[in-house]
């Protein structure tokens, strides 16, 4: 299977300002491109394919205009015209909507480099860039001879980052015997049943650390609110330095709190995966259906469901662990894991499950986990 990457690049001046003449020709072809695209529509013409587009890139370059084109590398501006063509053939496959122009101030900064990059001594090797340093955690293959997947160089509140994908073999280690039920909540992020065994995952939002950058973040909001509304001139706001300041202060702060909320699923996931349970069962959510109670509906947006559920669907997929979903109605949390009873009448306040027919009590995420680790579909 083919895994992704993001390692932080470091960049020198020079190579910073090509980086950014890069995003901004890519972005520009991308625009020429789609406007090409709608007026040849417009006029009854046939749709231009990647390879069409490619060929329009010289003309382009030579008429007068557009010399500064060839300061970038032309396989970025390529790639660029292939990127528009898949756009497309999701809208007629009905999977996306029609391609966008891309704005400049609110594009995601970033452009596609060549495949042929290579590592090799804290640098790496990008075509045009020449050699970049890089730091990260991952044993990446040093040298040429490997291959890489769609690599991209991003920018994201002053950091440069490249990703790319890369094959890797699936893992298969000796499985257990033992199946695993996971139940996502509120309260608890996780509650799982791994045989006889708890094993608890608390919510990282309700840290110390994240509630003092929550506090952060408010103040800081609150700050930019009362400069607009002093540097308003009649029904026009007036953004000035300050106000720049800190709204790029409240976008550092908003990047901390999701790299940390990131971060705590893949260790949570990841420690679930490593104990090598034989299946592993998690409930299908309705998060859609859960976000219209107002006063639930932050919380339940910060435990981020649909992306603890991706991660878990892979990386059992990559360990060869069956992962099942149990059905969206079945009744995990009023089924009493004891004597099977169904009590019908539970309330969401209630985070003890008292039986009615056995008298057993039991935590009541636990008791969800419990019952799907003996789902049957």
């Amino acid at each position: 299977m083919i895994r992704s990457y993001k390692i932080r690049l470091y960049p020198t001046k020079q190579q910073e300002e090509l980086m950014w003449k890069h995003i901004g020709a890519c972005r520009y072809i991308w625009n020429y491109m789609l406007a090409k695209q709608n007026e040849i529509h417009e006029q009854g013409g046939k749709h231009l394919s990647a390879f069409d587009m490619i060929k329009l890139l010289t003309p382009l370059k030579n008429d007068g205009e557009h010399e500064w084109l060839y300061e970038v590398s032309n396989a970025s501006l390529q790639i660029s015209c292939r990127d528009l063509q898949k756009d497309y053939e999701r809208f007629f496959r009905k999977q996306g909507g029609f391609p966008k122009f891309k704005s400049r101030k609110k594009s995601k900064p970033n452009f596609p480099i060549r495949e042929n990059i290579y590592f090799q001594n804290g640098v790496v090797t990008i075509s045009t860039l020449k050699k970049v340093k890089y730091k990260t955690d991952f044993d990446l293959p040093k040298g040429k001879g490997h291959k890489f997947t769609n690599p991209r160089v991003s920018y994201r509140n002053g950091k440069w980052m490249l990703s790319f994908g890369m094959e890797r073999e699936n893992q298969a280690p000796d499985l257990t015997d033992k199946a695993m039920g996971i139940d996502l909540g509120v309260k608890d992020l996780i509650t799982a049943a791994y045989g006889d065994e708890q094993i608890v995952f608390h919510n990282i939002n309700k840290s110390k650390r994240m509630r003092y950058l929550n506090r952060q973040l408010v103040h800081t909001k609150r700050a930019i609110s009362r400069k607009y509304e002093v540097n308003r001139q009649g029904n026009k706001y007036v953004k000035t330095n300050n106000i720049m300041r800190e709204e790029e202060k409240a976008r550092k702060l908003y990047q901390r709190i999701t790299n940390i909320r990131q971060n705590y699923i893949h260790q949570t996931t990841h420690s679930l995966v490593s104990r090598l349970p034989y299946r592993v069962v998690m409930e299908d959510l309705n998060v859609h259906g859960m976000m219209k109670n107002r006063h639930l509906a932050k919380a339940i947006g910060e435990q981020c469901f649909a992306e603890v559920i991706r991660q878990m669907q892979y990386k059992c997929e990559d360990r060869g662990i069956e992962f099942v979903q149990a059905d969206r109605f079945y009744p995990s949390s009023k089924t009493c894991s004891h004597c099977g009873c169904v009590k019908h009448n539970l309330k969401l306040s209630e985070r003890t499950f008292v039986c009615e027919e056995c008298g057993a009590v039991i935590d009541r995420d636990y008791n969800a986990a419990i019952n799907l680790m003996r789902y049957v579909a």
